[in-house]
This record gives C-alpha cells, structure tokens and sequence, in this order.
C-alpha cells in the first residue's frame, strides 16, 4: 500500500458521500427529462407530435453507473482500512488510523498518544518505508 493510497481514503469516503447524494436525486437532474418525436396516425396520415418525458434508459445507465463507481470506492477504502487494521504494532495502527482515516494532524495524534509531533511523522514515514520494500 502506497502512503498517495492511504492518502486518497478521505477524499474517496467523501467522494462516496457525493455519490450517494446525487445518486438519491438522480430524478431532481433536468438531464432525466427527454424529448422526442412520435407520428401520430389518428387523422389517417402521419403527423409529428413532441413528446417529453423521463429518459429511462439513461436514469438506468447513469443509476448504475453511480453505483458502480461507490462499488469500486467502497472496495478501495475497505482494503485500505483492512489494511491499517493488520498493522501488527499498536501504536503504529492508532497513528495510521488516527492520520490516514480520520485525518487528524500530526500535532493532534502527537497530543493523543503523548509524543511529540516529529515522532509521529517518523513513524509513519519508517513503517511506510518498510512496507514498500516488501
């Protein structure tokens, strides 16, 4: 796992949370609504009517396509947590989870954890190094 990876989790849960907005008023977008012309042969010729309405194979394609981008997001952040999670040394899983997940500063965990601010970041950055060259 790369740190830019780890760095990506808030942005992705965020960008989850977008999607799932959108996702909820898909109907609300002025897009849905399409038009179309149809012949009309009550008179016994064919003449052209306008018709407006909800395009629903593109609520269909844009729907699924919503939910397949949060799919991948959702896949991408759970093997990052899942990640953090099998840190076997304690205090590095906490800086990881507090830093990479919840996205606090270094300062902030320093505080949390009782060390200073500059320990923090070695930590990160040694266990980063490490894990790269496996």
């Amino acid at each position: 796992m790369t740190r830019e990876q780890l760095e990506s989790y808030i942005s992705m849960k965020e960008e989850i949370k977008e999607l799932n907005y959108k996702l909820e008023h898909i109907m609300e977008d002025d897009t849905m609504i399409g038009s179309s012309t149809v012949l009309d042969y009550r008179s016994g010729f064919p003449v052209p009517q306008g018709v407006v309405g909800i395009d629903w194979d593109r609520y269909d394609q844009i729907k699924s396509q919503y939910r397949n981008k949060i799919r991948t997001l959702e896949e991408k952040c759970y093997a990052i947590e899942e990640y953090i999670e099998n840190i076997s040394d304690s205090v590095t899983r906490r800086i990881f989870r507090m830093y990479f997940l919840e996205g606090k500063k270094q300062r902030e965990i320093g505080r949390l954890t009782h060390m200073d601010q500059s320990v923090v970041s070695r930590k990160i950055n040694d266990f980063l190094k490490v894990a790269y060259k496996t």
